[in-house]
């Protein structure tokens, strides 16, 4: 099988297609940037239950509000994008969500804390929509899985710096403080989003659809299996990332008795496996194709191969140190990111760049949905028995969502039909 030769979309003008890897590393600082305003809870939760005496129950709810919010924006938001363009879209979305940011360092109960956490989440719904939109007019089929695997790699990187820098703050200034620092570097970022993203990168095609004809064009998206097939395997694949994104450092200060100190020395190494695996999917998506496998089965493959490691999530419950834990889980991340990167790609393999947006969005509401519900089984689960039920469920749940990648996606086509 000889390999296909790709071509530039021809409706990407050439100074873009120039500048392309200049914008999707400018996804990738959103990314990261969107990741330590939402972390910045997720490092800090051992603090601020006990400053606020939260349960976990209470505090799976506080997570739950920003889940919901996020899953229905990035759908609303994906379909915004597609009307309005990337530049300006990101752009309100950066503003909003380090806004509501700041103001988090002032709240004093759980139910202010709640609200603005839902407010949150409606920001940052639109980073992955906007950014998997930008991707699909910017490169070719062959390269979406590297430019993906860059902008995604922002949210382990994000991760990262939450995890290390948030812990410092706050034990020198106070837990409110890490708050507000995270919500100011967003305006640092929007002056470079502003500069790198041309003007024409809003406009989705050359002949500008009307809303009318947006939405005739959008509602058949749901009649097709690919678009199940998407929203199934983020659906069943998110709740992993969620699950440790949120609980990873109340799990290491509960079950094994880490200090805030602990965490900031430790929390972080999974997250750095993560990004290892949004490249490893990346690239390999990349060599198989370059070795002639079609870009709809080098997709598929990646996600099967990936979905194996998930499955140490259960063993990562039993280990008897705290240290042979992390390391299972970040083979676990590596397998999820790798997954990840498929489940981002996958949009703008099967659909036209005018609609990638919403079907991005639409699989970010399924799949913040069911995050929402793991979520707050995982609080109900550990106030009642421990954290080693939600292990096994975060082990599981993914083989769904691979499962309806292999039967729902069918092999034999072009990367994006017309």
């Amino acid at each position: 099988m000889q390999p296909r030769v790709e071509t530039v979309p021809a409706e990407i003008a050439p100074l873009q297609f120039r500048k392309r890897w200049w914008v999707v590393w400018a996804l990738f600082g959103s990314t990261v940037i969107n990741y330590i305003n939402r972390q910045t809870l997720s490092v800090l939760a051992p603090v601020i239950t006990r400053d606020l005496h939260l349960s976990h129950s209470a505090l799976s709810r506080i997570f739950g509000a920003f889940q919901i919010s996020y899953a229905f924006t990035w759908l609303l938001g994906g379909i915004l994008i597609d009307l309005i363009g990337t530049r300006a879209g990101l752009s309100l979305a950066v503003i909003w969500w380090s806004a509501v940011s700041a103001v988090t360092g002032f709240v004093s109960s759980a139910a202010s804390f709640t609200g603005l956490r839902f407010l949150l989440g409606i920001g940052e719904g639109f980073n992955w929509p906007g950014a998997s939109k930008a991707v699909a007019e910017c490169f070719p089929a062959s390269e979406r899985s590297v430019a993906v695997a860059i902008f995604d790699s922002g949210s382990s990187i994000g991760a990262v710096l939450a995890a290390m820098s948030m812990p410092a703050i706050a034990l020198h200034f106070g837990w409110r403080m890490a708050f507000v620092f995270s919500g100011l570097l967003g305006i640092g970022w929007l002056a470079w989003w502003l500069a790198v993203c041309p003007r024409r990168a809003t406009v989705p095609s050359p002949s500008r659809q009307s809303s009318a004809q947006y939405f005739r064009n959008w509602f058949p998206l749901l009649k097709k299996s690919d678009t199940w097939a998407i929203v199934l395997a983020r659906s069943f694949s998110d709740p992993v990332w969620w699950f440790y994104v949120f609980w990873l450092p109340q799990y290491l200060s509960d079950a094994r008795g880490f200090s805030l100190k602990q965490i900031a020395l430790f929390a972080w190494i999974p997250f750095i496996a993560a990004d290892l695996g949004n490249f490893g999917g990346g690239f390999a998506a990349k060599i198989l194709i370059a070795r002639g496998v079609s870009v709809i089965r080098a997709r598929k493959l990646v996600c099967l191969i990936s979905s194996a490691p998930m499955l140490l999530a259960i063993p990562a419950a039993q280990a008897r140190t705290p240290f042979e834990a992390l390391a299972f889980i970040c083979v676990v991340l590596f397998g999820y990111a790798s997954f990840s990167t498929m489940g981002l790609t996958l949009p703008s393999d099967l659909f036209p760049s005018e609609v990638v947006a919403s079907v991005t969005g639409l699989s970010g509401l399924g799949a913040g949905l069911v995050g929402t519900a793991f979520t707050l089984a995982v609080g109900l689960l550990v106030d009642r028995f421990s954290y080693t039920p939600a292990f096994v469920l975060a082990a599981a749940l993914p083989l769904l969502g691979t499962a309806a990648v292999l039967w729902l996606i069918k092999d034999g086509r072009d990367a994006r039909p017309e």
